[in-house]
């Protein structure tokens, strides 16, 4: 590929335009076409998302389909383009991205169309220059490893990645959130923030690109393999390349193994984000709705807090051997501390679904109890379910279930 972007750079004077048309919903195909780009001698200097995909195709349905295709402007770089310093390049990088994330969602853009068309603006700060440098004269390289801590082995892309999660997780739940790490204080827990971030990127351009394309009807001709794949798809739920979940949560300190059978399912590289139906069994186990309505009740009048079908597994509090006598302990090293304390812990998330699922069993005593003791508790269970019934697409079951519960949220 950067063979082919040098031929096209040879035949343009310094003045000249050329303009790459690229769709693809994975990091690792945009860092393999913008090195090609970089490396063929061309400066990225804009990217326009156009409205090309039909949002109503079956490909698009419940997933990061994109609706756009991304037209990325280039220009050809000076022979003599200067030497960057990593620390201007990082520096400016989130005005940037911020920036243009602002403008796109005016147009219209979200979710994955919008994550990949914010992929000009952040490439002209890096591309203008013939190469980046820290301070140690060490070069940034475009792509790397994304679980480096130092920059010139993690590359510039894993920053731009970072930026973009970080400011949809601000926009979505706030500035504590975007900056949290594990256990931050004021922040929301990792699941809510993993929940959060998945949705976000899902949004699709839908509405806009169906008004575009005069479609209302389902066209599946030109169905790639990803699309037969998705034909056959038995589960439901929301999904994302595993690829790009990573990409997006390890930054902000998001372990996605830690949340796996609990609210999320990989299989096949790729992510699923259960559905609250399959989440009912995880938190109240073998009892029927009436039943947990009523324990729900008896809990908040003994001000107890709710227990959740997970919490006792046992199977979550890992057991290491002592030396000596062989015997078990329930010691644990630091990682499975953090991990059982994950597990054993309910979470503002659970609750969330918890009343939703009270809602969906038409249980209301229980959930009158449990919404009241919520707002006595603090405003995180509120904010999340707002927050959640923005992102949620506007005919989701999710959705119509968080809109009834939050009527019945006491004023």
């Amino acid at each position: 590929m950067a063979q082919a972007f040098a031929e096209g750079r040879k035949c343009l004077t310094i003045g000249g335009i050329g303009c790459v048309v690229f769709a693809h919903k994975t990091t690792e195909g945009w860092e393999a076409l913008l090195s090609g780009i970089i490396g063929g001698g061309w400066v990225v200097t804009a990217s326009w998302p156009i409205a090309t995909e039909m949002g109503s195709r079956l490909r698009a349905r419940d997933s990061a389909a994109l609706a756009t295709s991304v037209h990325l402007v280039c220009r050809p770089r000076a022979e003599d383009a200067p030497i960057g310093e990593w620390s201007d390049v990082l520096r400016e990088l989130p005005q940037r991205v911020g920036d243009w994330i602002e403008r796109l969602q005016k147009e219209g853009i979200r979710g994955a169309d919008l994550v990949f068309a914010c992929i000009g603006p952040a490439m002209e700060i890096y591309s203008r220059y013939r190469r980046v440098e820290d301070a140690e004269g060490r070069e940034i390289p475009l792509g790397g490893d994304p679980t480096a801590a130092e920059a010139y082995k993690r590359g510039f892309l894993a920053y731009v990645w970072e930026t973009v999660g970080r400011l949809a997780l601000e926009e979505v739940l706030g500035t504590a959130e975007a900056r949290a790490r594990n256990g931050a204080a004021g922040a929301l827990e990792e699941d809510s923030r993993l929940t959060a971030l998945f949705l976000w990127t899902m949004q699709s351009t839908q509405a806009d690109t169906d008004a575009v394309n005069g479609n209302d009807e389902d066209d599946e001709s030109g169905e790639d393999e990803e699309a037969e794949a998705t034909k056959t798809k038995k589960k439901s739920g929301y999904t994302l390349i595993y690829d790009v979940a990573r990409r997006f949560a390890q930054p902000l300190g998001i372990h996605l193994e830690r949340w796996e059978g609990r609210i999320i399912e990989t299989e096949k590289g790729i992510v699923r984000l259960l559905p609250i139906t399959e989440r009912a069994s995880k938190l109240f186990g073998e009892e029927d709705a009436a039943a947990i309505s009523r324990r729900i009740e008896a809990d908040v009048k003994a001000s107890r807090n709710y227990s959740f079908a997970f919490m006792q597994d046992e199977a979550a509090i890992p057991e290491i051997k002592t030396r000596g006598r062989g015997r078990k302990s329930v010691a644990k090293d630091g990682a499975a501390v953090a991990e059982a304390a994950a597990r054993q812990t309910v979470t503002t998330l659970d609750r969330v679904h918890a009343a939703m699922l009270l809602q969906r069993s038409g249980q209301t005593n229980g959930l009158r109890a449990m919404l009241k003791e919520e707002m006595q508790r603090g405003p995180d269970f509120l904010r999340l379910a707002n927050a959640l019934s923005r992102l949620y697409p506007k005919e989701s079951e999710e959705k119509r279930l968080l809109d009834a519960m939050l009527l019945a949220v006491p004023r």
